[in-house]
């Protein structure tokens, strides 16, 4: 037999960010492979709907309200997990700003959520996976294309994710001989609430695609896909890489400058 199958059976993961957009999609991929979900998030209604969408497929979500930027209640929270074979590393933001006019807020909350919170939760869940070393462990960081190009507008965001990939790197190294795979996935626009607010604006949507050979947004189903292959022991293999989920925006020698709405986004 050669193919390998994603069975996630009997496997705990923790999905931060799981309330919404690509953390609740991969929250649900990943229970409908078997896994039993740690979804956090510091929203309770969100992980209160999610554990209706985790039912439907028969699985199980162990809720964790928390901030992932307050270490405290982060490290107390998990504490009380004993076991966790798969982290996905999902929760940050985006908050574009032209370079000469970012504000020193912006960019500390987003180098304090994209980078220190997602190597603080890292942290604590490798000490746990070193622990269950006979069990291994697969860490997924989220990344973005932007952690492989650069974008005008978005410089922390580049930055942060730069970080992320240059960790995943670190991390997949030194983390190989204890059992525990280490890789991200960078996508490109994904179909989320958010970015669907975003096409409203036709001359930025066609703009966008225009950049994107295959010529349409991922879906969130393409990045879940990928995070639980990851997951699996079909990328057995596989550690301090990325897959790119970007319909070929970063194989283009060229691509068009975007004027990229001011809202935070997700």
């Amino acid at each position: 037999m050669y193919l390998k199958k994603i069975n996630l059976k009997n496997k705990y993961a923790l999905v931060t960010g799981a309330g919404k957009g690509l953390g609740r999609a991969c929250s649900i991929a990943l229970a409908e492979a078997g896994a039993t979900i740690i979804g956090l998030s510091r929203t309770s209604s969100d992980l209160d709907k999610l554990e209706k969408d985790i039912k439907k497929v028969k699985s199980k979500l162990i809720k964790i309200n928390c901030d992932v930027m307050n270490y405290s209640e982060l490290q107390e929270k998990l504490k009380k997990i004993k076991i966790i074979d798969i982290l996905v590393n999902n929760a940050g933001t985006n908050i574009p700003e032209p370079f000469e006019k970012i504000k020193q807020q912006s960019m500390n909350y987003l180098v304090d959520l994209n980078l220190k919170a997602a190597f603080n939760v890292a942290q604590l869940v490798v000490k746990k996976m070193i622990k269950n070393k006979k069990r291994g462990g697969s860490i997924i960081n989220m990344s973005s294309q932007l952690g492989h190009v650069g974008m005008s507008g978005r410089n922390i965001y580049n930055m942060t994710k730069f970080g992320i990939e240059g960790l995943t790197k670190g991390m997949g190294v030194e983390l190989a001989t204890k059992n525990i795979r280490v890789n991200t996935v960078a996508p490109t626009f994904v179909e989320t609430p958010m970015v669907k607010k975003f096409f409203k604006n036709k001359k930025f949507k066609n703009l966008a695609l225009g950049n994107i050979p295959m010529g349409k947004a991922a879906k969130e189903s393409d990045v879940a896909t990928a995070v639980c292959f990851l997951a699996s022991d079909a990328a057995a293999m596989i550690t301090g890489s990325s897959i790119l989920i970007d319909g070929g925006w970063t194989a283009t020698v060229s691509y068009t400058h975007l004027t990229l709405p001011t809202n935070r986004e997700v």
